[in-house]
């Protein structure tokens, strides 16, 4: 039976190693020159012309997203198992009492370029990627969401956009769609380990939770028991919430955005807990603390999860630069002897560099900083070995002097 031959993209460089290990990725300026629109589905051959894997053509800096590291079509069928290994991986690492997780991770669950997170009945897809790169497999990618996910309970996705949004105004119009199911009344309730939180699937950041903080959450209600926290770029309060119900004795949470944190204190409400032991504070965080520092107030526990200051390469030196800043002011309210948590989402800043932005930090205010625990993502977000581009995701817990 013939086929019509799939469309070829060849390397100029020797990465043969780094795509059969799982690299997800291929750069423009490694490939020959082609003719491929964005989207196309590709055989990715070496010099010599030997098939070693397959992937969607992509318009920006990446010129292929690799789907496959051996030579078979990107089509439904393996759509469908990408997607049943995804959801077969969640099964099994998700805590329980917990409805709020990441189902396909991108790169991770090497479908890259393709986020899907659940929420109770409702998950949120976004593309991440450029153009029209995952156009010619959406109508396959929807078919397989809808046939699995409502195997677990899920009836409603909705899309939304990623890049496209940043020039949208916010709200439902950026770039957001129901694909098929109902989309329920805002705010959501979700459990995660337990505790209640609300979300806007709609119109809050990402696709309306920081999922990949779930196991940092659960480490601060472990540690808050009497402590006096404040919760620094708080947005709806998972921190808060942990730390009160971990017997935190007061809890201040701190953003710029008034409707995240109107569902923050809606949060203390869902979980019962008196809201004066919980404050919020709508202001600049940077503005906050120096204000802090000024009337020399001191807090047990402080956690800064900024959002991601470096979000190109071209970003990196100052984003490292307002760490340390961040740090240094962060760290002068911490009482004696008390808990900074420090964050950072950025793939372009790796985790040594993150640290030395703390030990700067740590040098300007004038604390001894102990180093407790360090962490990235949850099993829900897994990393490809060969792609230390996903270890995104540095959390930091130290004891301040």
């Amino acid at each position: 039976m013939n086929r019509t031959p799939r469309p070829v993209v060849r390397l100029r460089r020797p990465l043969d190693r780094a795509v059969r290990s799982g690299h997800p990725w291929i750069y423009r300026e490694a490939l020959e020159r082609h003719e491929h629109p964005p989207g196309t589905a590709v055989r990715i051959v070496n010099k010599d012309g030997k098939a070693i894997g397959a992937g969607l053509v992509d318009a920006g800096p990446i010129g292929v997203r690799v789907w496959s590291a051996v030579d078979v079509p990107v089509d439904a069928a393996l759509i469908h198992a990408r997607l049943h290994d995804a959801l077969q991986l969640r099964a099994r690492v998700v805590p329980p009492e917990t409805t709020a997780y990441r189902l396909v991770h991108g790169e991770g669950d090497r479908m890259p370029g393709v986020q899907c997170d659940r929420y109770e009945n409702v998950a949120v897809l976004r593309f991440d990627a450029e153009g029209e790169s995952l156009s010619l497999v959406r109508d396959d990618l929807l078919e397989a969401l809808r046939e699995q996910l409502s195997a677990i309970g899920i009836d409603t996705l909705i899309e939304r956009s990623s890049r496209r949004a940043k020039t949208a105004p916010h709200g439902a119009g950026a770039g957001m769609r129901v694909a098929w199911g109902e989309l329920p009344p805002q705010p959501m309730v979700v459990t995660e380990n337990g505790m209640k939180l609300a979300v806007d699937v709609v119109h809050g950041q990402k696709t309306g939770l920081f999922l990949d903080q779930r196991e940092a959450r659960a480490r601060i209600r472990s540690l808050a028991r009497d402590a006096t926290l404040v919760n620094l770029y708080g947005y709806t309060g998972g921190f808060s919430i942990a730390a009160a119900l971990g017997g935190a004795r007061h809890v201040t949470t701190v953003d710029i955005a008034p409707a995240a944190l109107e569902l923050a204190a809606r949060t203390f409400e869902l979980n019962g807990v008196d809201s004066a032991r919980h404050a919020t504070v709508a202001s600049d965080v940077h503005d906050w603390l120096k204000a802090q520092a000024e009337k020399r107030a001191r807090y047990d526990i402080v956690i800064a999860d900024p959002p991601n200051f470096a979000p190109s390469e071209a970003a990196r030196e100052a984003a490292l630069a307002s760490y340390a800043e961040l740090h240094a002011l962060a760290l002068s309210v911490v009482e004696p002897g008390g808990l900074y948590i420090a964050g950072s989402c950025s793939s372009h800043v790796d985790l040594a560099a993150f640290i030395e932005t703390l030990r700067s930090g740590a040098q300007r205010a004038r604390k001894v900083v102990q180093v407790l625990d360090q962490h990235g993502a949850p099993p829900d977000h897994p990393r490809l070995l060969a792609f230390p581009e996903g270890e995104y995701l540095k959390v930091v817990l130290a004891r301040v002097f």
